[in-house]
């Protein structure tokens, strides 16, 4: 029982520790905010399904990239980004989009397993692709998250309303003179993006506990379009920056406390939600 206490939690030099991963917890910090605004609008759209065909393509871009040997970030974004093009293009309706996730998935996790099984370097670089790495940001790394994010937030904020008005009734949208397939491929293009950049830090396999558990919490404990994107920012950041900061002090690997968090906080959030509606019940009742 010590040896597992021990496994899951030890802070012994502590301090030192945290100042190795400082890049971590900032790129972590900027991921919870990109992917606690841009879930909000994967769950209005139904897109969770997406997060995860997308990731598994940005998984096989990475591999590859491990591969060859070029930049792994820079793989991961082209394999999502060609991903989030061909769902916005061909899955215009809820069931082709489902259609061709389900034939991308599949096909990306096979690229991925292949480009790593002959991938001859460590082990841990592969490993840390499907489940995360928390050392490995170095200050180059850092930069191109930073800018990454900045385009996926300021692309947000862009397109904010019509986006919101799309999401919520593209009909309408559309005839109130809203161009929905260019908000929608727009849309598709920052989700790419955030999923390539949430990769590098949670893994492709648990890249939904960053891009969809938080917004899913905050929309169970209310409804409101401005409390619903504070409050999903607020559970990612302290999923993944509370994940980073449990897995410094342990020999696991991020993704396990990230995703923890994350699920901790959803079932709170569903408990309090079922509380407050049974009692709106009973109040009208």
């Amino acid at each position: 029982m010590n040896d597992l206490w021990s496994q899951l939690f030890n802070f012994t030099d502590y301090g030192q520790l945290l100042a190795l991963v400082r890049n971590s917890i900032f790129a972590g910090a900027v991921l919870g905010v990109v992917g606690g605004l841009i879930g909000v609008f994967v769950m209005q759209r139904d897109m969770a399904f997406a997060v995860h065909g997308i990731s598994e393509l940005s998984f096989a871009g990475a591999a590859v990239a491990l591969l060859f040997g070029v930049n792994v970030v820079a793989g991961s974004i082209v394999g999502s980004l060609i991903a989030a093009i061909l769902i916005g293009l061909l899955g215009a309706k809820a069931r082709d989009r489902n259609s061709i996730i389900a034939v991308l998935m599949p096909f990306g996790l096979g690229l991925g397993i292949l480009a790593l099984a002959l991938y001859p370097g460590r082990s841990a670089n592969k490993f840390g692709l499907l489940t995360g790495q928390i050392v490995s940001v170095d200050d180059p790394q850092l930069g191109s998250l930073l800018v990454i994010g900045a385009i996926v937030l300021v692309g947000l904020l862009l397109m904010w309303r019509p986006l919101m008005f799309d999401s919520l009734d593209a009909d309408v949208a559309a005839s109130r003179g809203v161009p929905t397939r260019f908000v929608a491929l727009a849309f598709m293009v920052l989700l790419g993006l955030a999923v390539a950049v949430s990769v590098q830090i949670v893994g492709a396999l648990l890249v939904l506990s960053l891009l969809v558990t938080p917004a899913a919490a905050a929309m169970r404990v209310s409804s409101s379009p401005l409390v619903v994107p504070l409050l999903s920012v607020g559970f990612a950041l302290l999923s993944v920056v509370g994940g980073i900061l449990l897995a410094l002090g342990s020999s696991l690997p991020i993704s396990p406390y990230v995703t923890t968090i994350s699920f901790l906080i959803y079932v709170v959030c569903r408990l309090a939600g079922a509380r407050g509606s049974r009692r709106l019940v009973s109040q009208n009742g």
